[in-house]
């Protein structure tokens, strides 16, 4: 299914005028949709990465990447928000800062890309960024036997200036390819900040980070009303994902939640690279 038929059945399913015909896209469209919504949920409640590390590959794969991103980026904002709760005493404030401000001088350069970027290159870019952060993990987990916990090595010692160019680079991701989370995760894992204060750093990053793009999508190119009804639509599946992996993630130790994330991420990006491949073959 290429990215146009794709886009037109998300529009004829979802679009103001044709509400019921959504019902008709049960066995097409939306199942994949829905079911690609809450297992990316389910994942990132037991992995503990990020939903559009493991959304954008079939997204990507169904809808054209206009739309793919975006639905990706309101998703997220919402998954991000909720999900923060709790883990507020835990953030580190600074880094918190020099993050999102590196963020917004990446991010006009994301929408620019955004907006003019080849369909086919962003593909490509996903799945590098994606199958990237995979190799640096598995590099990581080797080097320091528990990823994110910095107890036997660490790539580099944080700064304010690595702080500000992490969150630059995050913030070009998030705008071109709505995925802000590999670039700050690589970096805060590589240089052995605290678990907790990663996983709640992190997840306070992804709410200003979303929520600062989905503004930015919305006030320069525009949001089709059909990706906020979809948006609106997909969202439940999101929450159901993520209850349902709470139980699980409380059963698998810290080794099975690492190889389980690298097998992910290394699929999800040879298989968006390859399809970029094969679109750029046939183009």
């Amino acid at each position: 299914m290429n990215a146009g038929f794709g886009s037109w059945l998300l529009d004829m399913s979802l679009g103001a005028s044709a509400l019921g015909g959504m019902l008709g896209m049960a066995s097409s469209i939306f199942i994949v949709l829905a079911a690609t919504t809450f297992g990316s949920a389910l994942l990132y409640s037991i992995s503990g990465f990020g939903f559009a590390v493991l959304a954008a590959p079939l997204f990507l794969l169904f809808l054209d990447p206009a739309r793919a991103i975006q639905l990706i980026i309101i998703i997220s904002t919402v998954l991000s928000i909720v999900v923060l709760r709790g883990l507020l005493p835990a953030i580190a404030p600074w880094l918190l800062l020099r993050l999102a401000l590196g963020s917004l001088v990446g991010l006009p350069l994301g929408l620019i890309a955004f907006r003019y970027a080849d369909p086919i290159l962003v593909r490509a870019a996903a799945g590098t960024i994606i199958f990237g952060f995979a190799i640096l993990m598995a590099v990581s987990r080797h080097r320091s036997g528990q990823p994110g916990q910095g107890k036997h090595w660490t790539a580099f010692a944080m700064s304010p200036g690595l702080d500000l160019a992490a969150g630059a680079v995050s913030g070009f991701a998030g705008a071109l390819v709505g995925q802000p989370g590999p670039p700050v995760l690589i970096y805060l894992l590589l240089a052995g900040a605290g678990a907790r204060t990663v996983r709640a750093t992190l997840l306070a990053f992804f709410a200003l980070s979303y929520g600062v793009t989905l503004a930015s999508h919305a006030a320069t190119i525009g949001i089709p009303t059909p990706t906020w009804l979809a948006a609106a639509i997909l969202i439940p599946f999101a929450f159901l994902g993520g209850l349902a992996g709470r139980p699980i993630g409380d059963r698998l130790g810290a080794e099975a939640f690492a190889v389980l994330a690298i097998a992910l991420l290394a699929v999800a990006g040879a298989y968006t690279l390859g399809a970029a491949a094969a679109a750029f073959a046939t183009a």
